[in-house]
């Protein structure tokens, strides 16, 4: 009897399980001289700043998987074609993190530090989810004040109460309810994964390549899940803890060990003879002195005309190091809030995107974390958990533990979350930096076990949040590099010193 094409990759993978194979012998569908037929009609980008090759179309798309036949959204797809036709393997995917970022501009962004050898090969695909400009568009309408990063982060105040954080969570999920639509209500990790679906089949792929990072990793991880015969080469770049029974509740709760891992080395830097920013004189003094800095702060605010919120408190210092450690190369942020801190200064205020803009992101980060899974609504609980939390991780101030907007929001998950397991071809490369505030390495490693012989992992020795060409580190973005370009894993688990 003959073996169907995908009964045959089914017993081939099964096959290298049982052979000890890091990576099954795959059935990599053929080289094409032209690309498939796609369903979209690519333009020229309306944005000057782009490359010149680079295509923009859009796809329409059930508002509500569960309702095929009802209303539709317009989700925004750009793309530059491979390089060499004669050579093209397929699409690669370009998912991005937040929840609420794009990767409309990838293609002719990140998309060109790709080697030439993968560029050759793919086109490469970028996307505005759902919700997000210029796609169909979502907004909460909240007010200018609760668009500071330092609000929509759940940072008791001074004395560890947590009541204006549960009136918050209150008053931005009515904003939300009252101004987001039927959309917001649609706005998750599943629909976005079928959303991909949609993209991959309109572009007329039978399997697609993806580079998932932050969040996006989620995302990967859960598209590998349901549709695993439509994947070829995954990698998940700097990868969220898959726990189903909290998803984004997680990364909020992943601060704590990502602070953790993550200030040490701004202590080093921040303590190094030479260096305008020093702070302190050696390592060991730089802890203790943002700790007094910030009860400083939080005791006695300054005024910072043009900031949200005009003042320096000591929420907003504690904000500026946890928005810091995501790279060394924002260590000086942190380290000049604090020399003006000090000084009882600020610097001039941070340059903002517009509201509109803040608005967007805002709506679509809280509808896909408050609708991915049910959060806690007991305010006794969250009090105990942040005052827990105070004790232990006393830089991050119990915030990773407190309520934020979805322990009011007023719809209930449609669906449970999907349990990522081992089940599936193996053909998944994660690729994670050692120390990593969003993403820390923990998180990484609960990931990798779920996925079992599906994966392995590239650790790189680097401090950052994003690792594959972001770093310098030639070890973890050649193996990188190798898989996208070859389809060639390690054997094994690899760390790059």
């Amino acid at each position: 009897m003959k073996q169907s094409r995908s009964s045959r990759a089914a017993w081939l993978t099964v096959s290298a399980a049982l052979l000890g194979l890091a990576t099954p012998l795959a059935v990599a569908p053929p080289a094409a001289a032209t690309p498939p037929p796609s369903a979209f009609h690519w333009t020229r980008c309306a944005d000057d700043g782009l490359d010149a090759r680079q295509q923009c179309a859009s796809l329409k798309v059930p508002m509500d998987y569960a309702d095929l036949g009802g209303p539709t959204i317009d989700i925004a797809v750009s793309r530059i074609p491979a390089a060499k036709p004669a050579t093209r393997r397929g699409a690669l995917l370009l998912i991005p993190g937040g929840p609420g970022n794009t990767s409309l501009a990838d293609p002719s962004g990140k998309g060109q530090m790709l080697p030439q050898a993968v560029r050759d090969q793919y086109d490469l695909i970028g996307f505005a989810p759902r919700g997000l400009a210029p796609s169909t568009t979502v907004s909460c309408d909240l007010q200018h004040a609760d668009l500071a990063t330092s609000t929509l982060r759940p940072w008791p105040a001074p004395d560890g109460s947590i009541t204006g954080n549960v009136a918050t969570a209150r008053r931005l999920s009515q904003a939300c309810a009252r101004n987001g639509g039927e959309l917001i209500r649609h706005i998750s990790t599943l629909d976005e994964v079928h959303d991909i679906d949609r993209i991959r089949a309109a572009l007329g792929e039978h399997r697609l390549t993806a580079w998932s990072v932050s969040y996006g990793t989620y995302v990967g991880a859960v598209y590998s899940q349901l549709f695993p015969q439509h994947t070829d080469r995954i990698v998940l770049d700097s990868n969220d803890d898959p726990d189903p029974t909290l998803v984004e509740r997680g990364w909020l709760h992943a601060y704590e060990r990502g602070v953790e891992d993550t200030f040490p080395e701004f202590a080093r830097w921040a303590a190094t003879a030479g260096n305008p920013d020093r702070v302190a004189a050696t390592a060991d003094e730089v802890r203790p002195l943002f700790l007094r800095l910030a009860a400083r702060l939080d005791r006695a605010p300054l005024p910072w005309p043009g900031a949200n919120p005009p003042e320096l408190n000591g929420n907003v210092l504690r904000q500026t190091m946890l928005d810091s450690l995501y790279a060394p190369s924002r260590f000086p942020a942190l380290a000049e809030l604090m020399l003006a801190a000090r000084h009882g200064t600020v610097p001039p205020a941070p340059q903002q995107p517009p509201d509109q803009a803040l608005q967007n992101l805002a709506a679509v980060s809280i509808g896909t974390i408050c609708n991915d899974v049910a959060w806690p609504t007991s305010t006794a609980d969250y009090r105990k958990a942040v005052a827990d939390s105070r004790r232990l991780h006393p830089l991050t101030a119990g915030m990773p533990r407190n309520a934020m907007v979805c322990a009011a929001w007023p719809y209930p998950p449609r669906r449970s979350p999907v349990r990522i397991t081992g089940r599936g071809p193996s053909d998944i490369l994660l690729v994670q930096n050692a120390r990593d505030v969003a993403t820390p390495l923990s998180g990484a490693q609960r990931l990798r076990r779920a996925l079992g012989t599906r994966a392995v992992m590239v650790t790189v020795d680097s401090t950052g949040h994003k690792a594959y060409l972001a770093n310098g580190n030639p070890c973890g973005d050649r193996t990188v590099s190798r898989f996208l370009a070859t389809g060639q894993r390690p054997d094994g688990d690899v760390y790059c010193p």
